[in-house]
């Protein structure tokens, strides 16, 4: 027997695909199949699965799970959960990897799944590896047993571990994803005074998309916040594993800003420590970390790529702006939202003031949201490559990190492949509003000299 996947499932850092359209049960059997067949050919015998919140997810890890046992691999069921607890569960029980079925901050109709072998990221090649084995149908043969485990107080109870982050009045925001239950049981452990959105699980997303990196996903957080006059509050994605804040003046604090207070008291008890940031982070938080005392290192977007840098590192912390962020320092280098506002709690409670205060003393660049330029028909990496030529053949500043990363007297500008849309996505930051323009500008001349639209949009300060 073998199996075929849609290409378009195959992406870097997993594998993810439209449900009834290019992601099924059958896919999911094939996954599990390929995987246990990994799995067992590396030594390994025991996988974990759990699940999210989406309405085709039973489904999938039915499927999921019949293949794993097919292969001869023994599975213990955690249900549905965010995907760091299914992390947790991998790191903490005696399994050889792991696969959370999610489909992350994704429309409702999306899906897929996130691999992890010997407490490592399973991306790029290892993927394509699992398609290869399926198309020829190189699969191992067996009969794996199958056991459940509740795991969710033993996670909540280690994000508690150590808790020294004082009382606060907080709003959160679980948006309707895995997330809820978790955070339902964390403020319950949590001294203050909580205020909760949307912790009812419900694959529709009936009130907002779970997504907290598009501010208007944060417009009802918002409102909680000034109605209440609660000090801060927290978003989470579909899965749980972004993190989005508002300060109680009511403004978003972004991912790479959320970094830069975080890093403030790991760099006090780790002096000289590398802080690690995603190509698209403000070079406010590089300079901030430098600040410090620590050794900021510009690192490729992807939570996999992250994860994986933070083990050759050593890196006590590292973070994306899309609100991923790492903790190697006190926890296992896994990305985690539930933890990342228990640390931020803590690290505001450090620091004597206010989350508004942090985030009014941070610098003041001007910035545009991550801006995506379809790219058609065209094969994104190649036109990458073409823009990468041009720089090369001027006298451009460009870090080649994951794309090109241009530094000018005004500021910067990103462009880069996505690893999991057909775009290219750009970002720019400056000083001033008449700096940025000039960025833009830039940008534009490159995306019209290889035959695509400019892709001018407001800015966010």
């Amino acid at each position: 027997m073998r199996h075929v996947f849609d290409p378009s499932v195959l992406r870097e850092y997993d594998i993810r695909g439209t449900v009834g359209r290019t992601l099924g049960t059958a896919d999911a059997t094939a996954i599990g199949r390929s995987f246990a067949t990994r799995l067992r050919r590396a030594g390994g015998r025991r996988v974990v699965v759990g699940y999210d919140g989406r309405t085709s997810s039973p489904a999938l890890e039915a499927a999921l799970v019949a293949g794993l046992t097919a292969s001869g691999v023994d599975v213990v069921r955690i249900g549905m959960g965010p995907s760091p607890m299914l992390y947790h569960a991998e790191a903490t029980l005696e399994v050889d990897g792991g696969i959370q079925i999610t489909g992350s901050h994704n429309p409702a109709d999306d899906n897929g799944f996130k691999m992890i072998i010997g407490h490592a990221s399973f991306f790029g090649a290892d993927i394509h590896d699992l398609a290869r084995l399926a198309a020829a149908g190189d699969w191992e043969e067996g009969s794996g047993d199958v056991t459940q485990a509740d795991v969710m107080d033993l996670y909540v109870g280690r994000l508690m571990a150590g808790y020294g982050g004082g009382a606060y009045r907080i709003g959160w925001d679980a948006g309707n994803g895995a997330s809820g239950p978790v955070i339902e049981t964390l403020v319950q452990m949590l001294p203050g005074d909580h205020h909760l959105l949307f912790t009812e699980v419900d694959g529709r997303f009936p009130n907002h998309h779970p997504d907290p990196t598009q501010e208007p996903n944060l417009a009802d957080l918002k409102r909680l916040v000034i109605e209440k006059s609660l000090d801060f509050g927290f978003a989470f994605d579909g899965d749980g594993d972004r993190i989005g804040a508002v300060d109680g003046s009511g403004r978003v604090v972004w991912g790479d800003q959320l970094l830069a207070i975080l890093a403030e008291p790991v760099l006090r008890e780790l002096p000289g420590a590398t802080i690690i940031g995603d190509v698209k982070s403000s070079q406010g938080l590089f300079d901030r970390v430098r600040d410090l005392g620590g050794v900021p290192l510009m690192w490729k977007t992807g939570h996999s790529l992250m994860k994986t840098k933070m083990q050759e590192t050593g890196a006590p912390l590292g973070g994306e702006i899309s609100g991923h962020m790492f903790f190697g320092h006190e926890y296992y280098g896994f990305d985690d939202a539930h933890y990342a506002a228990v640390r931020l709690i803590r690290a505001i409670h450090l620091s004597g003031q206010s989350l508004a205060a942090l985030h009014d003393a941070l610098p003041a660049w001007i910035n545009t949201p991550e801006i995506q330029i379809r790219v058609g028909s065209q094969d994104k990496f190649a036109v990458m490559a073409g823009i990468l030529d041009r720089l090369a053949a001027s006298d451009a500043v460009v870090d080649r990190t994951d794309g090109a990363r241009v530094t000018t007297e005004d500021g910067w500008w990103l462009l880069r492949a996505s690893n999991t849309q057909d775009v290219l996505t750009a970002r720019a930051e400056a000083r001033d509003a008449a700096g940025l323009a000039r960025l833009l500008d830039a940008v534009d001349a490159h995306l019209v000299a290889v035959g695509l639209e400019p892709a001018r949009r407001p800015a966010h300060g």
